[in-house]
């Protein structure tokens, strides 16, 4: 038995047995999620589902009849397993898509809403992508009802998926398209009734004449009212509901009271009717919000790239070395299978490659345009691309544990998390419509004491004019845009705040070994200092450092080669120290001069303390009778090093190297790099002390690193940074992950942070500026509604735009000769 799943359509692996009786036959299901769809379909009395439909879906997730969902079938835990993370016994956490949503006004809706729910711990919407992520306790509530509760306001839900998220973007392309063709056909045609008007003199037209003008002019707006207007009057209507002042609350209160006057004027056939004025503005307005859209679209899209970046189906091997394959779903891959991945082909997940040899393009996760040389034994990632010869590969981890899926929830908690200028805009721009409307009410009642017939323009112009949207946008646009941009330089933001705070440091302080350095290093010297040889100090030192993953025990046991090694018992990690064991019965320490020594308290001896001097990485091995050995290791510097540090300090910043290695060998590093503030022999909690002291200094401090015991100083920086080959735990810790380890991509990740912040602060100031000089304008009669129109829309369109300049964001910049000769 084998072919498709009756349910979704998608192959059915080998030796699964995932029945379902469907009409009196067994039928085939490609796995637990689609099996219990179908029960569940089969259950509630929906068999005519598979009886009526005359396709498969396109996409697996739409395959759920919409009456199931109602139904509550995404709480169906196999259901839920591709799309929901457990984060704690009871507590579940999800990735929505929400359809619409047209403002800031929006997310604050559904941000608070779904806060409220009772079990609803966190929430937070990202407006560039539209996506939310919200955690709550499965106790108290289920996602049906975290679902319903979103639909309950006037919006849509569904799980993130890409494909979904491509085509609810390509439908929200289409939709506005043609709401501003609408808009725009119906302001062509009125205005062609409306100009006779305007040009006629007294007595040219008769009254009959310029009533059907008026009749014609009304039927023509019905269309541009009912269908272009519909969302700016349905968001409107659903913010007034919820106590919420949205920014298209002025919007339909302005073209409402505009249109309800123009229609008494037409069935009255008395005083003024501005039809023309109010298909112009719609025009303009979603002229505006469409190129806005497209920005934000194109913006948002190199981080959605990731998401579609692995294959939905793999070759894999039946018996390697034979090279016979079958066509299986990724989703399906399990650690040790064998995959054939051929020349253009996406790598389906990370492995090692076990024959072959080919060029691999990894820019997508990486940013490396450049395609990098694969050969057997290398490490491939999940999601880059095959671009030489057929490869064949081992796989090593799958879904969740790829390093594709970690760069993912990264970037979606980073999405999820808004930084101070994103809510201090918020919170400006939710008093700003409140001013608005009083100052509306206000312009509109003294004009009536004036000039009554021009009070309700004046009224519509004071409302439109404004750019509320400006001022909300000024923010998320400029942050998406860096994003994205950040991505592509191979310099991954996970946290909201990253941005802001890397355009805002002004000390730098690296970790050496892993960072500066390759971290990779080798075993140049052995000094003996006791009872054993050179070769038993060195296999005993492997022993010790057998289960270890710092740079300098992998050294060691390539040094080791195929000595036997022993057996170490009660083993004792202490992080920045070294490791304590029981090794034949007697306890041996191995790490740092100072941790090694506290087994017997004897001071080393001048020699070794010449020797020690001498430069490189030093360890040392002792038991409870004295000193054994000591082993030095060199470690070469990353070719982009010094010029990372030169462009640094053509940005003003200040430098320091803080390791946990010896004062020698941080001091050689140093002074290869010119930098005069380093400190070695440093403990994580001296690390964390001298970040504190910078910190209370006043200093916005920055921190890189990569191992296990930099995570507790990368948290206590204001913005950290990890090398992507570094430890999961400070992958995890740190606010930015550098893809390639390329360090020079760091440099241009600041001066991108640093024009992005700049960007922000200039559209903040633009939107102010605006608003404060449009508004008083309005007030005056000066801007009429059409002219309010245009001004609202460029006003909006401008800030997009001036976010999209970070898209090509500039190389670093080449220090000069006598920047450079400078120390920091």
């Amino acid at each position: 038995m084998g072919g498709a799943c009756y349910h979704c359509g998608l192959p059915v692996p080998a030796q699964t047995e995932f029945l379902v009786d469907i009409d009196g036959a067994p039928r085939r299901m490609c796995c637990g999620g689609c099996q219990a769809v179908a029960q569940a379909i089969v259950a509630n009395g929906l068999i005519d589902y598979y009886r009526q439909r005359d396709a498969l879906p396109e996409n697996p997730r739409e395959s759920m009849p919409k009456a199931l969902q109602e139904a509550g079938l995404f709480d169906h835990p196999a259901v839920q397993k591709d799309f929901v993370q457990a984060v704690g016994e009871h507590e579940r956490e999800i990735s929505l898509i929400l359809e619409g949503i047209t403002c800031a006004a929006c997310i604050w809706l559904n941000e608070q809403h779904l806060a409220r729910q009772p079990g609803v711990s966190a929430v937070s919407i990202n407006y560039a992508t539209r996506r939310a992520r919200v955690r709550w306790d499965e106790r108290h509530i289920k996602l049906s009802g975290i679902l319903a509760a979103i639909a309950a306001i006037g919006y849509r839900a569904h799980p993130y998926d890409p494909l979904r998220s491509e085509e609810m973007a390509e439908k929200e392309r289409r939709v506005a398209l043609w709401r501003l063709f609408v808009a725009g056909f119906g302001m062509m045609q009125v205005m062609m009734y409306a100009f006779p008007v305007y040009w006629a003199n007294d007595g040219d037209m008769t009254p009959d004449i310029e009533q059907l003008m008026r009749w014609a002019s009304l039927i023509l707006t019905l269309p541009v009212i009912l269908y272009s207007a519909a969302p700016f009057f349905r968001n409107a209507w659903r913010d007034i509901r919820f106590a919420r002042l949205g920014m298209d609350v002025p919007v339909a209160l302005g073209v409402g009271s505009a249109f309800v006057a123009s229609c008494w004027a037409t069935l009255t056939a008395s005083g003024a009717v501005y039809f023309d004025s109010v298909t112009m503005f719609l025009f303009l307005l979603l002229g505006g919000r469409y190129f806005e859209m497209m920005a934000r679209q194109k913006a948002t899209r190199g981080i959605e790239l990731l998401a579609r970046a692995l294959p939905t189906f793999a070759a894999r091997l039946r018996s390697f070395p034979e090279l016979a394959s079958e066509k299986i779903a990724v989703a399906e891959l399990r650690v040790g299978d064998i995959v054939l991945v051929l020349p253009g082909e996406a790598v389906p997940a990370d492995g090692v490659i076990v024959q072959g040899v080919s060029s691999v393009d990894e820019s997508v996760i990486t940013g490396e345009s450049a395609a990098v040389i694969k050969q057997c034994g290398d490490a491939l990632i999940g999601g880059s691309i095959n671009v030489g010869s057929p490869l064949v590969a081992r796989v090593e981890k799958v879904g969740s544990d790829t390093r594709l899926a970690m760069i993912q929830r990264l970037v979606e908690r980073a999405a999820a998390e808004k930084p101070h200028l994103m809510e201090m805009a918020d919170a400006i721009a939710a008093r700003f419509i409140i001013a608005l409307l009083l100052l509306a009410v206000a312009s509109a009642a003294a004009w009536y004491l004036i000039e009554p017939q021009r009070a309700l323009w004046i009224f519509v112009a004071v409302l439109v004019v404004s750019c509320p949207c400006a001022l909300s946008l000024a923010t998320p646009a400029a942050l998406a845009v860096a994003t994205g941009a950040m991505a592509r330089l191979g310099v991954m933001v996970t946290r909201g705040h990253a941005i802001e705070g890397l355009a805002r440091a002004d000390h730098f302080v690296f970790d050496k070994t892993g960072t500066l350095t390759l971290g990779r290093p080798t075993l140049v010297d052995t000094l003996t200092l006791g009872r054993l040889q050179p070769e038993a100090i060195l296999t005993l030192a492997a022993t010790l450092e057998q289960g270890s993953g710092h740079p300098i025990a992998r050294a060691l046991r390539d040094a080791a080669g195929a000595a036997k090694l022993a057996l170490a018992e009660d083993l004792r990690a202490i992080t920045g120290e070294g490791i304590e064991a029981c090794v034949d019965s007697q306890r041996v320490r191995i790490g740092t001069p100072r941790f090694a020594g506290g087994l017997h308290n004897a001071p080393l001896p001048d020699e070794a303390l010449r020797w020690s001097a001498a430069g490189g990485s030093v360890v040392a091995v002792a038991d409870s009778h004295g000193w054994l050995g000591l082993l030095r290791f060199r470690d070469s510097l990353r070719p982009e090093a010094t010029a990372l540090l030169e462009a640094l300090r053509t940005m003003n910043v200040r430098l320091t190297i803080l390791s946990g290695d010896t004062p020698a060998a941080v001091a050689e590093v140093a002074t290869e790099l010119n930098v005069r503030d380093a400190r070695g022999g440093q403990s994580p909690e001296d690390k964390h002390a001298y970040i504190t002291e910078l910190q209370t200094r006043g200093e916005v401090v920055a921190m890189i690193g990569d191992g296990v015991n930099d995570a507790p100083v990368l948290a206590q920086a204001q913005v950290s940074v990890a090398m992507g080959g570094g430890t999961d735990l400070a992958r995890q810790q740190a606010d930015i992950v550098l893809l390639s380890e390329n360090l020079l991509q760091l440099a241009a990740g600041v001066q991108l942070a640093r024009q992005t912040l700049r960007i922000v602060r200039q559209n903040l100031v633009w939107a102010c500026v605006y608003n404060l000089a449009a508004i008083p304008l309005a007030m005056l009669g000066i801007v009429t509604p059409w002219m309010a129109g245009i001004g609202m829309s460029a006003s909006s369109l401008l800030v997009v735009l001036n976010a999209l300049r970070l898209q090509n964001p500039a190389k670093p910049t080449k220090p000069s000769a006598a920047l450079t000769s400078k120390g920091t």
